[in-house]
């Protein structure tokens, strides 16, 4: 199964309206915001996307709306997260008789399954699927690290064709591709080390705060690919700071807000989440401010 993955793919926000029922106008809106600055595919229902409290309906009609809303123009990917192999199978027949194209994978929920149990929960799913699918491997977050040598096991399966590799060491790249070659595209997915992977052969950026700042986030991708690695750093330097809260169990609030200051979300998350309060708002609200004041004026 060939599949020519590569680029900044946004894991996008779900949105709520006020009774915490799906406000699918606002992703629409959303959604078109994010191709129409440049990026390279869609993400919909991850973490940033809050799927453990999405119900399997409600993640059906989220990619219902982001595949009518890209209508061919870039790939839709839904994420499978489910506590059992059988929910995880029911997400993807489901989403694919809802014409999704490609899946992102992560090994069960909850249950933190060993070696053996993980390779043959993915290869369970590998049976099912018809579509492309990425292995989210998150052993930070998930606690089940999907290591190289389980990558080189699992190239066996036509199905896997690209790893979303967030396991906060960039050394993984390197390790993946002297292991396995260019057997998987490999995405990295945690936003503080995206350049970083991208000069080591990474192939694309599964990025957060791209959801506010989708252009300065393609800019980083597009100069690092034509070599301008310079004019990349420098991008990436003003952005680190907002890259960093990525990288936190309040990520989703983080990057809800950054949209909201950006003027392209707002601030609703599903409970138990709650938006930020106090401190802790004042300084990601000083951050994005920051950011916004000196955004840097992008190379052609």
């Amino acid at each position: 199964m060939n599949s020519k993955w590569a680029g900044v793919f946004p894991a996008v926000t779900t949105k709520f309206k006020e009774d915490e029922s799906l406000d699918h106008a606002e992703m629409e809106r959303h959604f078109n915001f994010q191709i129409e600055s440049g990026v390279h595919g869609l993400v919909v229902c991850g973490s940033l996307g809050e799927n453990g409290t999405l119900t399997l309906d409600e993640k059906q009609d989220i990619l219902k709306t982001a595949l009518s809303v890209s209508d061919g123009r870039v790939p839709v990917l839904l994420t499978v997260a489910e506590t059992t192999t059988a929910e995880a199978k029911r997400c993807l027949e489901r989403g694919q008789q809802n014409g999704v194209d490609g899946f992102m994978v992560l090994p069960p929920m909850r249950y933190v399954s060993d070696r053996r149990e993980t390779l043959v929960y993915l290869r369970e799913l590998a049976k099912v699927s018809a579509k492309p699918v990425m292995i989210y491997n998150n052993p930070v977050a998930y606690g089940v690290d999907v290591t190289p040598g389980m990558f080189a096991e699992l190239a066996e399966e036509p199905t896997f064709v690209a790893i979303k590799e967030s396991s906060n060491d960039v050394r993984r790249i390197t390790d993946i591709i002297n292991l396995v070659g260019e057997r998987y595209r490999i995405f990295c997915g945690v936003d503080n080390i995206a350049l970083e992977a991208l000069v080591l052969g990474g192939d694309g950026w599964l990025a957060g705060l791209v959801t506010a700042f989708p252009k300065e986030t393609v800019a980083i991708y597009n100069l690092v690919k034509a070599g301008r690695i310079a004019e990349a750093v420098q991008i990436y330097r003003w952005f680190r700071p907002v890259l960093d809260l990525d990288v936190s169990t309040k990520l989703v609030q983080n990057i809800k807000l950054a949209e909201t200051l950006a003027g392209v979300g707002n601030e609703r998350v599903r409970a138990p989440r709650l938006p930020l309060a106090g401190t802790e708002r004042e300084a990601v609200v000083a951050t994005i401010t920051k950011a916004l004041e000196t955004r840097p004026a992008l190379p052609a």
